[in-house]
C-alpha cells in the first residue's frame, strides 16, 4: 500500500505538537492547540461557520459508505433532540467478516512504533480538528446540547481529550527503551553479553461503547489510547448518537490509507433498532479493550461477563455539593446555578444533591436559613435562565423521554422550591427544553434517602437538609462510598472543615474543587490538567486521563540475542 503521507512527513508536522501535550501532561498548566471560538476556523484548510453548516446540511438524508469489510445492510433512524430526522443510513456489519479484516492490519500498524503511531492519530485530530463546525451540528442535533457547547465540548475539547490519551499512551511506550546492551561480569571468564529488544504490542481489538450525550468528549480518549498503542478500534456508537463516531470513523480510515496503513484498523459497528449488538461484542475473544460510559447497570454487566477484556468504565453517581459557609455568598449562587443549568444537567459530573444545615450557614451577607439559601438559589436560577435565549443557549434540549420522565416525577418527591418551566424553542419548535426543579429534602427521613441516594440523571436537584456540617461529611462519604462520585464541592470558610472534606474525598477517591464563584464550574474539566473521575470509587474504574488509562492496553515483549 502507497503511503501519501509518509512518515517523515507526518514527524515533521506533528512532532511539536506531541512534544508540547508531553510537557502540558507534566506540568498540568492550562494549554490547547484547539481553538475555542468558532471564529477561529475559516483558514489553512479548516471550515468557517458557513461551510461547515453546508458539510453538515450535505451528509443529511444520505448513505455513509465506510467501504468496510463484511457490510450486510444498512441502518439509520437518529432523530435529533431539536425534531429533526437526521436520514443517515451508516453500514451494519457482519462481525464475522469484519473483526477478522480488522486483525489483518494490527502487525504493520504495530511495527510502525508509537512515535509514527501518535503522529498518524494527531492528524487524524487534526482533520476532525478543521471541520469542527461540521462536527458542532452533528453533535448537537445527536445530543441535544447548544450549539455552542456543542461546538466546544464536541469539537477542540473533545479533540484536547483524544491528543492527551496519544501523549499518555506515546509516554508510557517510550518508558522502555527499544533496545539494550546486557553485559553481566563472570570474574576471569569472559562476561555474559546480550542484545535484548523490547517492543509495545497490542492486547487486540478495542471496542468504544459510544454515549449519546457527549459522543466525542466520551468516545475520544478510549479511542485515541487505544488506536495509539496498537490496537485497531471498533466504534459501537450510541442509536441516537451515531454521526458525529461515524465521521470520525470515515476521516481515520483515510488517513491511515493515506498514511499506508490497513483503514480497518478503525471501523464502525452501527446497530438496528433494539439489536443490542454491545453485549454480543463485548463478549467476542477478538475484543480485549472495551472503553464504555453510560449506565451503572450495563457498566457492572461488561466489568462481570466480559472477562477477556480489559474493562474501562465511566458509568454514574451521586454528585455532590456540601455548603457550609461562604465568603461569596453572591457569587456561590451564580456559580452553582450556572452548574446546575448547564446542558440541562445531562452530565455525569452535574451536581446533585446540595447538603445545607438545616440551622443555616454564615455568610458575607450575614446568616442565612437553609429556607433562605434554598430560595436563593432557585431565584438565581430563576434569574441566569429568565430570558428564554439564554436559556435555550444555557439548557440544549432534553436528549430522551426518559430524562423528561424523571424530570416529571422529581416534583413529586418532595417540597417544590423551584418549578420546572418550558422554554419555548423559535429555531426549533419540537424540541424538548426544561428549566431545572430543585426539591427540598430531608436528611433524616429515610423516604427522602431513597430519593437523593438514587441518582436522578437531568435537571433535577435535591436541597438536602443535615443536621450539622459534620453529618454532611458523614452523608459524603457514604454517597462517594456506595453511590460513587464523579465531582464533589464544597463551600467554607472554615480551614478546620475544608480539610476535613478533603480529607474524605482523598479516602473515597472523590474529584473535590472548593469554593468556585467565578467562570470555572464543578461540572467542567480541562485536558492535560484535570483528571475526569478518579477510578477509585464507583463512578467510574477509570480517569481520563492517567497513565493507568493506557498502560494496560498493550504489552511489552522482549527478544534477547547473545551478542
Amino acid at each position: 500500500m502507497a503511503a501519501e503521507l509518509t512518515a517523515p512527513q507526518l514527524i515533521t508536522r506533528h512532532r511539536p505538537t506531541l512534544d508540547q501535550a508531553l510537557e502540558a501532561i507534566r506540568t498540568r498548566a492550562y494549554w490547547s492547540p484547539h481553538p475555542e471560538h468558532p471564529k477561529a476556523y475559516g483558514e489553512n484548510g479548516s471550515l468557517d461557520a458557513a461551510a461547515g453548516k453546508a458539510a453538515f446540511d450535505a451528509v443529511l438524508n444520505t448513505r455513509l459508505d465506510l467501504d468496510q469489510p463484511g457490510t450486510d445492510g444498512w441502518v439509520g433512524g437518529e432523530v435529533s433532540p431539536y425534531g429533526i430526522e437526521l436520514g443517515v443510513e451508516y453500514p451494519h456489519a457482519d462481525v464475522d467478516v469484519l473483526l477478522p479484516a480488522m486483525r489483518a492490519g494490527q502487525g504493520a500498524w504495530r511495527d510502525a512504533g508509537p512515535e509514527l503511531r501518535a503522529v498518524v492519530c494527531l492528524e487524524i485530530l487534526k482533520r476532525i480538528s478543521d471541520r469542527t463546525h461540521e462536527f458542532a451540528h452533528a453533535v448537537m442535533h445527536t445530543s441535544g446540547q447548544a450549539f455552542m457547547m456543542a461546538f466546544q465540548a464536541g469539537g477542540p475539547h473533545a479533540q484536547d481529550r483524544g491528543l492527551e490519551a496519544v501523549a499518555y499512551a506515546y509516554a508510557e511506550q517510550t518508558r522502555t527503551p527499544e533496545s539494550a546492551e546486557w553485559t553481566k561480569p563472570q570474574g576471569k571468564r569472559d562476561p555474559l553479553e546480550l542484545t535484548k529488544r523490547f517492543t509495545p504490542v497490542p492486547r487486540g481489538i478495542g471496542l468504544v461503547i459510544g454515549c449519546n450525550t457527549f459522543p466525542t468528549w466520551n468516545g475520544y480518549p478510549g479511542l485515541f489510547a487505544s488506536l495509539a498503542t496498537g490496537n485497531a478500534v471498533l466504534v459501537k456508537p450510541h442509536p441516537r448518537a451515531v454521526l458525529p463516531l461515524a465521521l470520525t470513523v470515515r476521516i481515520a480510515r483515510e488517513v491511515l490509507a493515506e498514511a499506508g496503513f490497513d483503514p480497518n484498523l478503525v471501523a464502525l459497528a452501527a446497530e438496528r433498532p433494539g439489536e443490542g449488538i454491545a453485549k454480543t461484542l463485548a463478549t467476542r475473544p477478538e475484543i480485549r479493550i472495551i472503553d464504555y460510559t453510560g449506565s451503572t447497570a450495563f457498566g457492572d454487566w461488561l466489568e462481570t461477563h466480559a472477562r477477556q477484556a480489559q474493562v474501562y468504565t465511566e458509568k454514574a453517581g451521586v454528585n455532590t455539593v456540601l455548603v457550609e459557609s461562604s465568603g461569596d455568598y453572591k457569587g456561590m449562587l451564580s456559580n452553582l446555578a450556572f452548574s446546575l443549568s448547564l446542558y440541562s444537567g445531562q452530565m455525569c459530573t452535574t451536581p446533585q444533591n446540595l447538603l445545607i444545615p438545616r440551622d443555616g450557614i454564615r455568610t458575607d451577607q450575614g446568616p442565612k436559613t437553609y429556607d433562605e439559601v434554598v430560595a436563593d438559589l432557585a431565584r438565581a436560577v430563576d434569574g441566569l435562565l429568565g430570558d428564554d435565549a439564554r436559556a435555550n443557549a444555557l439548557l440544549g434540549a432534553i436528549v430522551n423521554p426518559d430524562v423528561k420522565a424523571r424530570l416529571e416525577a422529581a416534583a413529586g418527591l418532595g417540597e417544590v422550591a423551584l418549578a420546572s418551566r418550558e422554554v419555548a424553542n423559535p429555531d426549533f419548535p419540537d424540541a424538548v427544553v426544561r428549566t431545572p426543579v430543585i426539591v427540598k429534602l430531608d436528611g433524616a427521613k429515610p423516604d427522602d434517602e431513597a430519593a437523593y441516594m438514587s441518582e436522578c440523571f437531568g435537571p433535577v436537584s435535591f436541597a438536602v437538609a443535615v443536621d450539622s456540617p459534620a453529618d454532611a461529611l458523614e452523608l459524603l462519604r457514604r454517597t462517594v462510598r456506595e453511590k460513587g462520585a464523579m465531582t464533589v464541592g464544597a463551600y467554607t470558610t472554615d480551614e478546620e472543615f475544608e480539610r476535613a472534606v478533603e480529607e474524605v474525598c482523598l479516602e473515597e477517591a472523590a474529584q473535590l474543587s472548593l469554593n468556585l464563584t467565578g467562570g470555572v464550574y464543578v461540572n467542567q474539566t480541562a485536558a492535560f490538567s484535570d483528571f475526569h473521575g478518579s477510578g477509585g470509587n464507583p463512578a467510574a474504574n477509570a480517569a481520563l486521563t492517567d497513565a493507568a488509562f493506557v498502560a494496560n492496553r498493550f504489552r511489552v515483549v522482549e527478544v534477547r540475542r547473545e551478542a
